[in-house]
């Protein structure tokens, strides 16, 4: 059963029943939506306990509602990957900053939704594991009356730090969950191990179904386009900003522009971050020799002089002089430093704003995408309408699988049935069109929110 309250991206959340026993994949929050209406609908998954539940990864459309999905059945495993298990507590302790944060500044009454002293108790609950090692989940009163547990593996899925892909074995069928994944190299991630799996089910992102990769694309164009964007920005003596999300899609531009320094293609200078990025940057330092990337002797906080932008400066300072900001949020949503530098520069020409990353249509960053030069439009509520006069373009450096990349991906698999899922409905209707024409007799379903089916 999908769980997500909407057909979009967000809310990420499988229910699953393999062989009398349940588990949850992923407990995201959706990022559109405001207090309750956010998270999965736990409650309508039915009655029956919940043996197990299992974190593809540590964005926040994907754990976002962990605690929630604890409360709502207190008596199941959490498991994870040991890199996720480093992460998870930092990002839903930041969950309840933001939320109590909306809480005072926009009046969601119900927010937070779950407590910093919540979560120190329900810690005791996550369990970390390596890649590649099968884990028993089923729960000990159900094997002790002797119904055989299925097991849990996790494979990399190159996606960000702890990433995984999720492959449930039972004795008689397989599943397998792709969480968000990653087909090609990143800056310092490689991509996915995915190598040899097989399953009688698939659930599967879409999120790039509705984008073709140009033939001519490369990813090494893609940063010479950025880096000679880059520069015009620094001539004009304003400042470039790239919004990016606080884990993964920092440290992955921090080392692009780490390496491009090194290499003597951008002038070596500060780079203004955000505190939550400041975090995970020196977790991806740490944590570099286990984790599956390139540049492993790379140390951000080293090669990069890093300054943490403080609270209100993105209001204040002066946005001159060719800065850099890789800043939270990718969205740019509300009372966020990215948000505010944003408001600033839109209306200013000498300024520079570039995304690298998946923005949603509705969310600021994504109307400052959409609308077109010296428009007027609104950029947000609080905001209100400003004219883009600033340079904003888009680069695609993904971190998440390419269409086609994908669709090879079912054919190595093989599944009896594929469940589409996380894209909007153009990404999903390309991959049912594509799989039913090159595998006619794989069953393709498009499950709508909190409706069973069978796989």
């Amino acid at each position: 059963m999908n769980l997500n309250p909407d057909e979009d991206i967000g809310a990420s959340a499988w229910m699953v029943e393999l062989e009398e026993h349940r588990i949850l994949l992923d407990a995201g929050m959706h990022p559109k939506r405001e207090g309750r209406e956010a998270a999965p609908r736990f409650g309508k998954s039915g009655t029956h306990d919940v043996d197990a539940i299992a974190l593809s990864h540590c964005h926040h459309d994907h754990v976002g509602a962990l605690p929630l999905a604890v409360k709502q059945f207190p008596k199941a495993h959490v498991l994870m990957t040991e890199l996720s298990y480093l992460l998870v507590e930092r990002v839903l302790h930041n969950s309840v900053n933001v939320m109590t944060r909306q809480r005072d500044e926009l009046g969601i009454k119900e927010y937070p939704l779950y407590t910093h002293d919540e979560l120190d108790e329900m810690a005791s609950m996550f369990q970390g594991f390596k890649y590649n090692r099968e884990i028993e989940w089923g729960s000990f009163k159900k094997q002790r009356a002797g119904i055989p547990s299925p097991t849990l593996e996790f494979f990399d899925a190159g996606h960000t730090l702890g990433s995984a892909g999720v492959l449930l074995r039972g004795k008689k069928e397989t599943m397998f969950y792709t969480g968000d994944v990653c087909f090609h190299d990143q800056t310092l991630l490689r991509s996915a191990r995915f190598e040899g799996v097989k399953a009688d089910v698939l659930i599967m992102e879409t999120t790039r179904g509705n984008r073709e990769v140009p033939k001519e694309f490369t990813r090494e164009k893609e940063i010479e386009r950025l880096v000679a964007a880059i520069h015009e920005g620094q001539k004009k003596k304003g400042c470039v900003m790239i919004p990016s999300f606080a884990l993964g899609r920092t440290q992955e531009i921090l080392a692009m522009l780490a390496l491009l320094m090194r290499e003597g293609k951008l002038k070596k200078q500060p780079i203004y971050i955000g505190g939550l990025g400041r975090v995970f940057t020196e977790i991806y330092d740490i944590e570099a020799h286990r984790a599956h990337r390139q540049h492993t002797s790379l140390k951000l906080n080293e090669a990069l002089q890093l300054i943490v932008l403080e609270k209100g400066a993105a209001e204040s300072m002066k946005l001159s002089g060719g800065k850099i900001f890789v800043i939270t949020a990718g969205m740019m949503s509300e009372n966020t430093a990215a948000h505010d530098l944003a408001k600033r520069m839109i209306g200013d020409e000498r300024q520079s704003i570039f995304f690298v990353g998946y923005a949603d249509p509705d969310s600021p960053a994504g109307r400052l995408k959409k609308a077109k030069q010296g428009e007027t439009s609104v950029f947000s509520p609080s905001a209100g309408q400003v004219t883009k006069t600033c340079d904003v373009q888009d680069f695609d450096l993904t971190a998440h699988a390419n269409r086609n990349d994908l669709l090879e991906f079912v054919g190595q698999v093989s599944p009896r049935t594929v469940l589409l899922g996380h894209g909007d409905a153009p990404a999903r209707n390309w991959f049912a069109e594509q799989i039913q024409a090159r595998w006619p007799k794989i069953k393709v379903i498009q499950p709508q929110p909190m409706k069973s089916v069978v796989a």
